[in-house]
């Protein structure tokens, strides 16, 4: 791997990526709302973004999303579901890496092997969910791997080597999960990164399509 694009560079699993990926002598390059003004659920803004730069990347990943959006916690009932926080779950979690993907096309080589990947959530996991509640987080999580499982077919005919997968990291010591970690095992996020990495690492065409947790284990859609 030579080339490296981050959509998240300034979050917890984002500047950890950034980072491993560095130490390895891959040339990074990071783009985020803080450092960079990017809003990954403005279409213009993501074009204008991905639109200055010049690739082929080895690999594209987007380690954007939030369990929480203008204060809107996830749901423990349906009486808590509400149009507008379910509204503002999507466009971050699935309609954000979406338009990343669009505008990245151009950015992955046709030849060769190249990497998408994006944060999913186990929790995203139709044949997993045995608790219910956080529809918004949960649905906007399911329909990323959708997108991203129906992508990889129509790059499959275009980048034949390319492989597209939506990751699902553990639970990550950052803000982002503070208020959620409890009793669950968690990592800091500089080992979350090498997890990841060493999943992708592993992967190969074959692999496209699919849902990969830390431990480089199928996750069922």
């Amino acid at each position: 791997m030579n080339k490296a694009l981050i959509i998240g560079s300034s979050g917890g699993i984002g500047t950890a990526l950034t980072q491993a990926l560095t130490a390895r002598g891959v040339a990074v390059t990071g783009l985020s709302r803080s450092g960079d003004g990017l809003d990954v659920t403005d279409e213009a803004s993501v074009s204008e973004a991905l639109g200055a730069l010049d690739g082929p990347f080895d690999l594209v990943f987007v380690a954007t999303g939030a369990l929480e959006i203008n204060g809107a916690k996830p749901e423990k009932t349906l009486r808590h579901v509400s149009a507008e926080a379910m509204i503002d779950q999507f466009k971050l979690n699935t309609v954000g890496p979406s338009l990343v993907l669009k505008h990245s096309m151009r950015l992955l080589p046709r030849t060769g092997r190249a990497v998408f990947a994006a944060l999913s959530a186990r929790v995203g996991s139709i044949g997993d969910n045995r608790l219910g509640g956080w529809y918004s987080y949960r649905t906007s999580k399911a329909a990323l791997n959708q997108m991203l499982h129906g992508a990889a077919v129509e790059l499959g005919r275009t980048h034949k080597d390319l492989i597209c997968v939506a990751l699902h990291p553990g639970t990550v010591e950052t803000p982002f999960t503070e208020k959620y970690v409890g009793h669950n095992p968690s990592v800091p996020a500089s080992e979350a990164a090498e997890n990841l990495l060493s999943v992708l690492d592993d992967l190969t065409s074959g692999d496209t399509g699919k849902f990969y947790d830390w431990q480089g284990k199928e996750v069922p859609w």
